[in-house]
């Protein structure tokens, strides 16, 4: 699986045209679903999930002129026959992670069953958006952000810090958004001293390519490599 990992959608031309090249094709020729389900879990989350879906949303992602574009909802499939969706899933060009909440989005990725097959979609672009990036590392930098939506009688917080693990380095978003204090460089580098692997953090304006295990860093921005 080929992978575009980004911060705040196809923000810039070089993320689009890293879009394009991954596609092999243009855009208006390309097939895509887009993955609201990280987003639920916030307030407002349902108008949020609108605004992704329709293109209204101000982060560049499906409102791109995708020859169609389909809705995978990942809280909906352990009560569909899995015939009836995964050839949907294993036949389009690209899915599209929207952002959200990180152990919301894992949770619903293993228990659809989408976790287990990700890895054999060999010719499919995975293209993530903050959450939707940080899903496919191995380990959720949001993670006690995200234990503030887990429900109390839940026991989903034993999951917070895993991700998918299908890349092997990890991902910090928005990097350096003053709106945001722990995207600043030094509490990313806390944090990354922490884990096992090595660190990308990327601000809105820079993406991650990750192809046969090769990570390229796509950017108008800024962003900074921190190792274990």
């Amino acid at each position: 699986m080929k992978f575009l990992l980004t911060s705040a959608g196809i923000a810039n031309d070089s993320i689009g045209e890293a879009l394009v090249r991954l596609l092999g094709k243009p855009i208006s020729e390309a097939t895509a679903l887009i993955i609201p389900t990280a987003i639920y879990s916030f307030p407002e989350g349902g108008r949020m999930a609108w605004q992704a879906i329709s293109g209204a949303a101000p982060n560049p992602l499906c409102g791109l002129g995708w020859k169609s574009l389909g809705v995978l909802e990942l809280t909906a499939l352990p009560s569909i026959r899995k015939e009836n969706w995964e050839p949907m899933v294993r036949n389009v060009d690209a899915l599209l992670v929207w952002g959200g909440d990180v152990l919301y989005l894992c949770h619903w990725m293993r228990r659809s069953g989408l976790a287990d097959i990700l890895p054999d979609l060999d010719r499919t672009l995975y293209v993530g958006m903050s959450a939707g990036s940080i899903a496919m590392t191995p380990h959720n930098c949001d993670a006690e952000f995200d234990l503030g939506f887990v429900p109390e009688d839940s026991d989903r917080g034993g999951e917070a810090e895993r991700g998918i693990g299908l890349v092997d380095v990890a991902l910090y978003p928005h990097f350096g958004n003053p709106d945001m204090e722990d995207t600043s460089a030094a509490n990313i580098g806390r944090w990354a001293a922490g884990i096992p692997v090595p660190t990308y953090a990327i601000d809105d304006q820079t993406a991650l390519v990750v192809e046969d295990g090769t990570v390229e860093v796509v950017s108008e921005g800024s962003w900074q490599f921190f190792t274990p």
